[in-house]
């Protein structure tokens, strides 16, 4: 099914869950067939330049929105250049520790949604303002208003002694634990979603899940109770784009069923009709430079219908391709 998103007609309403460097890919294949788009974003992230002005500013941690804001932006090649601009150690306003008036490190697209948010007074008005300076072709909402940290309890085990079950919290810090993740919760753990993402999954023809880190980047989203209840009651399909690759710390040997399973065991039944997966799994792992490890397409028991195509770059093969994977989701619409 084609979509043209210029003559006026009523194009379909699409929300995408997650976060982090997998979701814009995503959303840049959807502006071929849509700007009718939300993307519904983790407010989790503690790491990296969007950590410090969490912490310094208590601002909500702006690096997840900026990287989606980039993807659905119409001069998306200069924007992305803008707002993934990140200075250098050449530019200090600060000492040489790193004091809060540094901007070492600092995306521009990070400082831009704290200056507008100082403007305007709150960040949610801040991503408005930021759509309209952007002209972007669809909006991104927070899951939350509220600051929340992700917690996680994880098997690991120290110097060949039998594993013990540890507490990490810290989103940035999940992945480096080294050991399998049990599972995901939220501090506090009844946080309330943002009204538009709600209002957003009940009038959505399609919702999306990923791609992007599936306990730092999605599950986050779907920990807060009331988003979950309106994905379980929403009309619309609700499809889970699997990753391409294993991620180390997270999802180290992890099939497509292991994915859905994890999936399943943070959320109420009802949230998940379809898992959308890669089958093209002849790429060498080291093209690109990378050590790609491909996500085995393994079917997850249930009702989870398992879908797949073939959705690599294939210059990139850890990574989706952004036409491939819109076609393709895009497709499950009628499907």
């Amino acid at each position: 099914m084609m979509y043209d998103v210029n003559n006026g007609k009523e194009t379909p309403r699409i929300v995408a869950i997650g976060g982090g460097t997998g979701m814009p890919g995503l959303l840049r294949g959807l502006t071929a067939y849509t700007h009718n788009i939300t993307a519904v974003v983790t407010v989790a992230d503690d790491g990296g330049s969007s950590g410090r002005l969490r912490r310094e500013l208590g601002l909500l941690p702006p690096g997840d929105f900026r990287n989606n804001m980039a993807a659905l932006s119409r001069d998306e090649a200069l924007m992305t250049q803008l707002l993934q601009y990140r200075f250098g150690s050449s530019v200090s306003g600060g000492d040489e520790n790193g004091a809060p008036g540094d901007l070492r490190g600092h995306a521009f697209g990070n400082l831009l949604l704290a200056a507008l948010a100082g403007i305007t007074g709150s960040f949610d008005e801040a991503l408005l303002a930021a759509q309209r300076v952007l002209a972007m072709r669809g909006r991104v909402v927070p899951s939350t208003l509220e600051h929340v940290t992700l917690v996680a309890e994880v098997l690991v085990a120290r110097g060949g002694e039998t594993a013990v079950l540890e507490r990490v919290v810290g989103e940035s810090a999940i992945p480096k634990a080294g050991g399998k993740i049990q599972r995901v919760d939220l501090e506090p753990a009844n946080v309330r979603a943002y009204p538009p993402a709600l209002r957003a999954i009940f009038q959505a023809d399609l919702i999306v899940m990923g791609p992007g880190s599936l306990y730092t980047s999605i599950l986050p989203n779907l920990l807060i109770s009331d988003l979950a209840e309106a994905l379980k009651h929403a009309r619309a399909p609700k499809v889970y784009v699997c990753n391409l690759a294993t991620q180390p710390g997270e999802t180290d040997d992890y099939t497509v069923a292991d994915h859905v399973h994890a999936l399943l065991d943070h959320i109420p039944a009802g949230c998940l009709d379809m898992v959308l997966a890669n089958d093209n799994l002849s790429l060498a792992a080291d093209v690109g430079g990378g050590r790609t490890v491909f996500v085995q397409p393994v079917a997850p028991r249930g009702a989870v219908r398992l879908v797949t195509a073939d959705l690599v770059d294939e210059k990139r093969p850890w990574r989706h391709d952004s036409q491939k994977v819109a076609k393709r989701v895009m497709e499950l619409l009628t499907s």
